[in-house]
């Protein structure tokens, strides 16, 4: 069992979305689950969006250093799909709990927090106006929750091309099919 408090209450938090399929879940469930009282879980925590927000920066923190970890670019946007795709079954029954709205408006912003954080450590899109630089992280942020959205068996077993094509995407573009060799 995790040492921390926060961290207690979001394995309770996690075993009730995914592993009972609560659908509508509340503090009282949390607390019950992680056997503490209500104070408890307000002291650390305002409501469960605030709870959800913190469980995404402790993901995106964990990701973002398992990321800059790895030797390349390249390498990293796999480290990052691989853990994205590790969530998805607990985003999944995430957003069909009644928490589900927040839940994927707090999706949308820190996948484009996350890619906004790795183009400014690997100082991408310098030769781009700020604003040009906010439109593509944008749109490569959608573009990638896009795929993860829409994850199959077929694309874990393709992850390895997924990756390759993203990344030449996002580095390079790749050029219409007249002007390749």
């Amino acid at each position: 069992m995790p040492s921390d408090m926060k961290e207690r209450i979001a394995l309770a938090t996690r075993t009730l979305l995914v592993d009972r399929h609560l659908k509508k879940l509340t503090v009282k469930d949390i607390v019950e689950e992680c056997h503490i009282t209500r104070q408890a879980f307000y002291y650390h925590f305002a409501g469960i969006p605030e709870l959800f927000r913190w469980m995404m920066d402790s993901f995106a923190e964990q990701t973002l250093q398992a990321v800059l970890a790895q030797e390349n670019a390249e390498d990293g946007l796999r480290c990052f799909f691989v853990m994205a795709t590790g969530l998805i079954p607990y985003v999944e029954k995430g957003k069909r709990s009644n928490y589900g709205p927040e839940l994927e408006q707090l999706m949308n912003q820190y996948t484009q927090r996350f890619f906004a954080m790795a183009a400014d450590m690997n100082h991408f899109y310098l030769n781009c106006s700020r604003a040009e630089a906010r439109i593509i992280l944008r749109y490569h942020s959608a573009a990638v929750q896009g795929l993860l959205q829409n994850w199959t068996p077929e694309d874990t077993e393709n992850l390895d091309q997924i990756v390759h094509t993203v990344y030449r995407l996002v580095m390079e573009g790749i050029p219409a099919q007249e002007n390749r060799k």
